[in-house]
């Protein structure tokens, strides 16, 4: 059904005024999808009339929301302006915190990172670390050479499940006092940004999704395997989170210790990798790299560690499948960057274990996945803002030097 077009008159003020902003949103929307766009394609493609296009094109030029990028040359008649949505009408800000390293990019509404900062987290305390947060954000933000107001939105990824009622992070284990009330309120106040925290997992899954392997899938589960252990769900690209964001929180999954029951983190993460080598008579400072290194230069003790974390891996895939039924499971995180050696031993334990078979990949974002899926989700809430801010309900403001 063809969009409403403005020029016919509504009964009320306000009707106009909103149909004008829809019209306005229609555009906007549809030449993020076309990348760039004449007057005559956009009304072919809206079923907006010219002139409705025109008069709307002109308003979010005026609002700083689109600009002329070039022209297009038919065989015949008129040559076409070409018009495509302003990237610098706002700045999102991407934020990922895990123990070892914290990662922290600006973009601009095209999805283009204007600045980066990625720095080793030595902070041993939840002050110090909401400090770090802070601190790197601002100096990232200054870097970009961005008026800070512009950086309109922002997404936090961290270990954990963010409780919005009582103002903290729960169940993020490996970060120490990361539970403390109110740091994200301090955050938000000292940035001056609005900021929404999310899990860590489900990010990394939205990242793959929307930049990496998952695109395109149905129902595709992201399995974190780092310090700790976490899935994020994805169905037909939205988060699948549960009835009180816990979906995904595979790390809690009951598992048959040697000496007692343990949590599945338990046995599938880097440091189970490590404590799986030196069983098997590795020595010195460990790392789960240096185990996965040793590895692939076909030390036997290293060998039988990796082989253990694929058995372990692949009861975890086995029950994803059996719970979710996904088309695509991605493994990813610390772990999951050794994905070459993973593999082989996943699929060979999931063929005895399940009939349940779901195709499984190695993540293509690597340890940007949780970055990137901050990314992506402070953009769609930044274009909303900038559009509300600039144009919606008539309301535009000033972007472009020198223009009121």
């Amino acid at each position: 059904m063809p969009a409403r077009d403005a020029a016919a008159p509504p009964d009320q003020p306000w009707s106009r005024r909103r149909l004008r902003s829809a019209n306005e949103r229609l555009l906007l929307d549809r030449l993020r999808d076309l990348g760039a766009a004449s007057r005559a394609q956009l009304a072919r493609e809206t079923g907006l009339s010219k002139p409705t296009v025109s008069s709307a094109l002109a308003a979010l030029d005026t609002a700083g929301l689109v600009r002329e990028v070039g022209t297009r040359a038919p065989d015949r008649g008129r040559t076409a302006v070409l018009y495509a949505p302003d990237p610098a009408a706002g700045y999102a800000l991407g934020v990922d915190i895990g123990r070892g390293w914290l990662r922290v990019a600006v973009v601009d509404l095209d999805g283009t990172v204007v600045a980066r900062a990625d720095v080793r987290n030595r902070a041993r305390a939840s002050a110090a670390m909401a400090g770090l947060v802070v601190a790197t954000a601002r100096q990232v933000i200054g870097n970009s050479g961005v008026d800070p107001a512009e950086v309109v939105h922002g997404v936090v990824g961290t270990p954990g499940v963010y409780d919005e009622e009582r103002r903290r992070v729960r169940y993020a284990m490996h970060l120490p006092g990361w539970g403390r009330a109110g740091l994200f309120d301090r955050m938000r106040e000292e940035l001056g940004v609005p900021l929404e925290v999310h899990n860590d997992a489900n990010l990394a899954a939205l990242g793959e999704y929307t930049y990496g392997v998952g695109a395109g899938s149905r129902l595709f589960a992201y399995i974190l395997i780092g310090t700790g252990l976490g899935m994020g769900v994805v169905d037909e690209g939205r988060l699948f989170t549960g009835a009180h964001g816990l979906a995904g929180e595979i790390g809690f999954l009951p598992w048959p210790g040697r000496s007692k029951p343990e949590r599945l983190e338990d046995a599938v993460s880097g440091e189970a990798v490590v404590e799986a080598a030196r069983r098997f008579g590795m020595d010195g400072q460990l790392t789960a790299k240096a185990v996965f290194d040793a590895a692939r230069r076909g030390d036997r003790a290293a060998v039988r560690a990796v082989e253990l974390e694929g058995e372990r891996i692949a009861h975890t895939v086995a029950a994803a499948a059996a719970v979710l039924d996904p088309d695509l499971v991605v493994l990813g995180g610390g772990v999951g960057h050794s994905v070459d050696l993973l593999l082989g031993p996943v699929r060979e334990h999931l063929r005895a274990l399940t009939p349940l078979r779901p195709r499984l990949a190695p993540s293509r974002l690597g340890e940007d996945a949780v970055l990137l899926g901050a990314v992506a989700t402070a953009l769609g809430t930044a274009r909303d803002l900038v559009f509300e801010r600039r144009a919606g309900e008539g309301r535009p403001g000033p972007h472009r030097p020198g223009r009121v």
